[in-house]
């Protein structure tokens, strides 16, 4: 547990150290980038066990994914094209003001702090560190509380790995995350949902600092008429029931034909047999992560039954001993729109299933609900392609696929509106860190001080203004 006097100690350290080196040269970024990724793939068993005792199981093989694999690309694209970001960039000048000159100055920013979520501990916590450091900033991280073991384990390598001055990880529950978000850091990173986000935006704008928020919501996946339901079965089936449904970009729920739904329901049984022969029972299958979540899951999902939904589990619950709980992959058909399962973000393995009109019908749907984080579409149609992409606002779009724009480094991840502000990820996150100052150097030749008072009529006129 770290108290809010420790932490004001471990800012003033690190702000320090930035007016001591402002600007990090490119070799000792590269080192630091260098560290991380050395920190992830050294211990990655640690890691990969400390995720799965804090979820009670977590697959081994989504934990390699989706934790491990992720952090290192990131680390290691960005130290391929660091020299290329951290140039100045040339800026046109107006033909009056010549022959100055002018560019983009890329600059640290200071210290950057990064309030990372329970449901991906190291990728969430790792993966804006790696932009942080990029851009030359120091950084400090708060883990998720929910995740005691993964956050001990990132503490202690944080030590073993980084000066404090430089990157530093402070654990501990909601006053640490409270004190945590108070400080003046020079940017403030947030992963989590709308309602923490909205307390933290508060607490940041007492010292104006800027903030990312990255809050994830409802995102739709739209089947069109021409798409393969076989390879929409299993593309929404992975991205739905990877980590059992607890990712910020899962497919929240699938807005299809009416007339296409039972083909589908029969696709997504075949696939859910085919992913996971031995149901919740599979080490493939993830487990939910903490009792509050699990209670919440299953009051909405017995909140719909009541409400005569048709619900068709395809799998058993299964408690585990440690005190975990797997809930099966579970189809909720044409839940009312009041229900919580369409109102609040799903976050587990509930997947709700809606037959529309056509595709104009699922993008009023879309349309008429808060901007998601992603969304996907299935078709192999430019022109419904284009349809949606233009008639439709969210995060990041992904079509015939779930999930992987995430893990392309060069495209910025972020969401808009109720899920979120900001984006990083590649160079969108070495920018959302680093401070693009303008600088212009005048040529001590020059012809401005024509347009020094008193004005000349005539050569306003001649000079267009």
């Amino acid at each position: 547990m770290t108290d809010a006097r420790e932490l004001q100690l471990r800012f003033d350290a690190q702000r320090r150290a930035c007016a001591a080196e402002p600007y990090p040269s490119l070799a000792i970024r590269r080192d630091r980038l260098a560290r991380l990724a050395t920190l992830t793939r050294r211990h990655r068993d640690e890691i990969i066990a400390a995720i799965s005792e804090d979820f009670g199981h977590r697959a081994a093989a989504e934990s390699r994914l989706a934790e491990i694999t992720t952090v290192l690309q990131a680390a290691h694209h960005a130290r391929r094209r660091l020299r290329r970001w951290m140039r100045p960039k040339r800026a046109a000048v107006p033909w009056r003001l010549k022959p100055g000159r002018a560019r983009v100055h890329r600059q640290p920013l200071g210290v950057v702090g990064i309030i990372a979520p329970s449901n991906y501990p190291w990728n969430l916590a790792w993966l804006p560190a790696v932009d942080a450091l990029a851009a030359g900033n120091r950084v400090l991280i708060k883990p998720s509380e929910h995740t005691p073991a993964t956050s001990a384990l990132m503490a202690r390598l944080a030590e073993r790995y980084f000066d404090a001055e430089e990157l530093a990880v402070v654990p501990g529950g909601v006053e640490t995350a409270r004190a945590f978000s108070t400080l003046p850091f020079d940017h403030l990173l947030f992963t989590g949902n709308a309602r923490v986000g909205r307390e933290v935006a508060r607490a940041a704008a007492a010292n104006l600092t800027p903030i990312t928020l990255e809050l994830g919501g409802k995102t739709p996946a739209i089947i069109g008429h021409d798409a393969d339901l076989t390879h929409a079965a299993e593309r929404i089936a992975f991205g739905k029931w990877l980590n059992a449904g607890q990712t910020c970009i899962a497919p929240d729920h699938v807005l299809i034909e009416a007339s296409r739904l039972g083909d589908f329901i029969e696709a997504m049984r075949r696939t859910v047999g085919d992913f996971y022969p031995k149901g919740t029972a599979s080490e493939d299958y993830s487990a939910v992560l903490g009792q509050r979540q699990r209670v919440r899951l299953e009051a909405m999902l017995e909140e719909a039954r009541d409400h005569g939904c048709r619900i068709i589990p395809l799998g058993e619950r299964l408690a585990l001993p440690g005190g975990g709980t797997k809930l099966p992959p579970t189809l909720v058909i044409d839940p009312n729109e009041g229900l919580a399962l369409m109102q609040e973000e799903i976050f587990g393995p509930w997947l709700p299933i809606l037959g529309v009109r056509d595709l104009n019908a699922a993008i009023d749907h879309v349309n008429a609900g808060p901007r998601p984080l992603a969304l996907y579409a299935f078709t192999g149609d430019a022109d419904l392609r284009r349809q949606v992409l233009e008639t439709t606002h969210s995060g990041g779009v992904v079509f015939n696929d779930t999930l992987w724009h995430n893990a392309v480094p060069a495209l910025p991840f972020g969401g808009v509106g109720e899920s979120g502000m900001g984006a990083y990820q590649g160079e969108a996150g070495f920018l959302r860190f680093s401070l693009e100052r303008s600088v212009f150097l005048q040529a001590r030749r020059n012809a401005v001080g024509l347009l020094n008072p008193p004005y000349r009529r005539w050569l306003l006129r001649l000079l267009g203004l």
